[in-house]
This record gives structure tokens, sequence and C-alpha cells, in this order.
């Protein structure tokens, strides 16, 4: 059984959290890259070296926002269900494109341009590979149709380390394809998101299902 937290405890783990909301607030206004501590804690009515004992830089409440961005779109990919392995391919792109509507500076943090100065820490790695692993999961499941043509020797090397690391039996061809699909669900997204799709297919409803299903079709997921 979990210990009962103490009042202290309780106490910096709510303050901890204004802090971040308020940042999330902030990064609607000015980006990441004009997120700053001082003006988070002049909206929050501390003082800087009072803010700096919960965040020590910049780049620490940087990057606690990006790890809780990507376990938030992480959490609703993991948890997109379906009645078929391809249903719920679906259902991921699904709601990762309605989580990026909803929390589109969170998105813009975690998959927009790279913040000046920042670079990112071991922290963020497993978390920002959980939609990818919510895809390749659905066709880990599936009875994948036969993937045709060849890698080049350089990317099957790569593509059979990265099996290696997660832990996942596939080919190469089928790794690759894999990699092909994740980079067009937030591609997509990214296009719909910062309006790249406005005077060509706008609204992006009916070409964001017929790219979500054309890449199940490229992995090899078969309609049920």
């Amino acid at each position: 059984m979990p210990a009962t937290r103490t009042a202290r405890e309780r106490a910096r783990a709510e303050l901890t959290q204004e802090i971040k909301d308020e940042a999330r607030r902030q990064l609607g206004e000015v980006g990441a890259h004009g997120l700053s501590l001082r003006a988070v804690a002049r909206e929050l009515g501390m003082v800087s070296s009072a803010l700096y004992r919960y965040f020590p830089s910049r780049d620490k409440l940087l990057t606690d926002l990006i790890v809780d961005a990507y376990d938030a779109v992480g959490e609703v990919a993991e948890a997109a269900t379906g009645d078929s392995p391809r249903e719920r391919w679906l259902a991921i792109w699904r709601v990762t494109r309605e989580w990026a509507r909803a929390h589109p500076h969170e998105y813009a943090l975690i998959y927009g341009s790279p913040i000046p100065g920042y670079v990112a820490p071991q922290d963020t790695i497993a978390p920002a590979g959980r939609v990818a692993l919510a895809l390749v999961g659905v066709a880990v499941s599936a009875e994948l149709s036969p993937a045709d043509g060849e890698v080049a020797p350089e990317l099957r090397e790569q593509a059979e380390t990265l099996t290696k690391t997660l832990g996942v039996e596939a080919g190469a061809e089928t790794v690759a394809r894999l990699i092909m699909a994740w980079t067009q669900l937030i591609g997509a997204i990214s296009f719909d998101l910062f309006g790249q799709y406005v005077g060509s297919v706008d609204p992006a409803d009916a070409f964001f299902e017929y790219t979500a299903g054309a890449m199940a079709d490229l992995v090899g997921i078969k309609d049920s």
C-alpha cells in the first residue's frame, strides 16, 4: 500500500502543477522559444527564486511540459479501440488528431519547430515513442499482407536494429512502412493544424481518413 503523502508533499505537487499549467497557458501566447521562468513566476505572484526551487531552469520546465504532452497523446493513442486491427489503426489516427486539435500549443511543442538552445534529454525518448509503438502494436497483432519490394542495405540494418530495440518481430520492409506511416500521421496532422491544407483539402477530414486507410494498406493491415 503506497505511503500517504505529507501535507508538504501535497502542497509541492499542487504548486508544481500550477506552474506547469501557467507555463502551458503562456505557450499559447509566446511559444516555447519565449517561455520564461520569470514571466511564469510573475503571473503566479511568486518571486523567481521561489520558482527555481521547483524548476531550476527553463529547460527543466520545458522537459516536464514535453514529457507531459508526449504522455498525454500517447495515452489516448494506446486507449484507442476497434473491432479489428484495421479499425484500431484508424482509431489511433483519429484520436491522435483529435488530441492535437484540442491541444495545439502542446502539439506544436513536441512536433513543431525545434526550440533554439534546447537539447532534449533522455527522459523524453520513451514518452516520445508511445504513439508510434501503439501503431506497431496494431501491426504486430494483425495478419499482415506480404510487403512487396526490397529496402536498401542501410535501411535494412537500421530496421533490424530497431526491431531488436523494441523487442518486436517484423521484417525490415514492414518496419520501413511503419516508419512511413508514423511520419505520415504526424505530417498530416501538422499540415491540418498549421493551415497547410487551406485552399486544397480544407476541411481535411475526408483526406485524413483516406490517408489513414492508405497507410494501413501500405503496412499490410487488411480489412476486417
